[in-house]
């Protein structure tokens, strides 16, 4: 055996290594040492899909916590890696989920026309992701927020966009419960589809299954660092809802 084909099949072997290192990091919420890891498995295999959506979804995480003027960077990170894991593999259902979510993220910070223009193709990501993974529950937890911020634009809103910015996607509350749900009903000990049911029922005034859902995020063991945000902030729900 060649040295060259030797040094080939040791890259390669040390790329699941090297993956699963950085997810137990990243288990461990400790977040610049799984980005470390994962670019490390990169320069094993440049276009490994399972390192590139992984770090799609710790810059997702690692902005969420951040100060706000680092956020925007941090979501384009996430996006760019989730772009090039769809590259290397379209099939990979978590490259499009991360990608809907770093869309997600940075359509806060796009004016109204970009805003439309992303709304289609953070849906069309989604439901790409949905078809290829149907027990996907971070991308039914993510529809369900779309469909919850579709449902909080007004009808004069609406045709507000239409006249100036373009039609914006149909749905609204009813698919958000139905998509946080099933969210749900896949990984029931997840803090955020709870909190954005609880988010839901809110303002349909829903209060009492809103508290339900917020006892459930206080309950939760905290698995990403804005679950504790998330716990926090629902704490705070209960005892407005309870006054």
């Amino acid at each position: 055996m060649t040295s060259a084909l030797a040094g080939l099949m040791l890259m390669a072997s040390s790329l699941p290594s090297l993956v699963d290192q950085g997810d137990k990091e990243f288990t461990r919420i400790r977040y610049p040492q799984a980005v470390d890891l994962y670019i490390t498995a990169l320069t094993s295999s440049a276009d490994s899909a399972e390192a590139l959506w992984r770090l799609a979804r710790v810059y997702v995480c690692q902005a969420d916590i951040s100060p706000d003027e680092q956020k925007l960077e941090l979501y384009r990170q996430a996006e760019a890696f989730a772009r090039r894991c769809i590259e290397a593999d379209s099939m990979k259902s978590e490259g499009h989920t991360w990608r809907a979510a770093a869309l997600g993220n940075i359509a806060v910070f796009e004016g109204g026309k970009t805003k439309v223009k992303l709304c289609y193709e953070i849906k069309r990501e989604l439901e790409c992701s949905i078809a290829l993974n149907d027990s996907d529950d971070v991308a039914y937890s993510i529809l369900g927020s779309f469909y919850m911020a579709l449902g909080n634009v007004s009808w004069f809103e609406r045709r507000l966009a239409a006249i100036f910015l373009g039609t914006l996607p149909d749905g609204g509350f009813e698919e958000a419960e139905l998509a946080l749900k099933k969210a749900i009903a896949i990984a029931p000990a997840v803090i955020r589809h709870h909190y954005e049911l609880g988010l839901l029922y809110m303002q349909l005034d829903r209060d009492r299954e809103a508290v339900e859902e917020f006892h459930l995020v206080e309950s939760l063991r905290a698995q990403l660092a804005s679950d504790r945000r998330s716990q926090s902030a629902a704490t705070d729900f209960i005892a407005q809802l309870a006054q």
